[in-house]
């Protein structure tokens, strides 16, 4: 933990900003939980459970503003089960009645979570900016042989998703794949260590290996 607190020194706007995210993680540690906070807003703090430590606006890069607040409303439940960087402009609307779960993984700037159903996150995954996960339709279409699907989105370990990917409700994508940049993934994919990319996404590659 404390060279936790000696890093995050270097990823925020000054001395003063320091300060601040200390003292809420000192007043979020009386309610049991972990979290860094920087440059941040979070509704239903309660609903968060952490079982390592979460990080909240401190990830940034080149492309990031200090205008670039990150955005929490968890009216479900968010549980971080490992260590979890959510970065700065994020935006993450969980439902009432949703649980999402991430594991030891980061999700990179301006990724967009709207989850109303539930969402599953392994470990070592490396979410990259511009993603965005939704899991309800909000409208229906009607037709002939129509076959029901699952809302729930599950996404294995060591999965690397591309910028500006779109994963859409039902979607299931298995250990140490790799999804395209701008691919749309609204469907079950089974075989482990894939390339999977397009629109609608498909498997174009297997027996794959990615390294961070």
């Amino acid at each position: 933990m404390v060279t936790k607190i000696k890093n995050l020194y270097h990823k925020v706007n000054s001395p003063l900003s320091f300060v601040i995210v200390i003292l809420r993680f000192l007043y979020y540690r009386l309610y049991g939980k972990s979290i860094f906070v920087n440059n941040s807003k979070i509704y239903g703090i309660k609903n968060i459970e952490t079982n390592g430590v979460l990080q909240i606006g401190l990830f940034k890069n080149g492309l990031v503003d200090s205008s670039d607040k990150t955005l929490l409303r968890i009216e479900g439940k968010l549980i971080c089960s490992g260590d979890v960087q959510i970065a700065s402009g994020c935006r993450i609307l969980v439902g009432k009645n949703a649980v999402v779960t991430i594991g030891n993984s980061y999700l990179n700037i301006f990724t967009q979570v709207a989850i109303f159903h539930g969402l599953d996150i392994g470990d070592h995954c490396a979410i990259s900016w511009n993603v965005e996960f939704l899991d309800e339709d909000f409208h229906k279409i009607n037709y002939k042989d129509k076959r029901a699907k699952k809302n729930r989105i599950l996404i294995g370990d060591h999965v690397w998703i591309g910028a500006g990917v779109k994963i859409l409700k039902g979607s299931v994508i298995p250990n140490g794949c790799v999804v395209a940049s701008n691919s749309v993934v609204c469907s079950t994919f089974l075989e482990e260590n894939t390339l999977i990319a397009g629109n609608p996404a498909k498997v174009i590659k297997s027996n794959i290996h990615w390294e961070k």
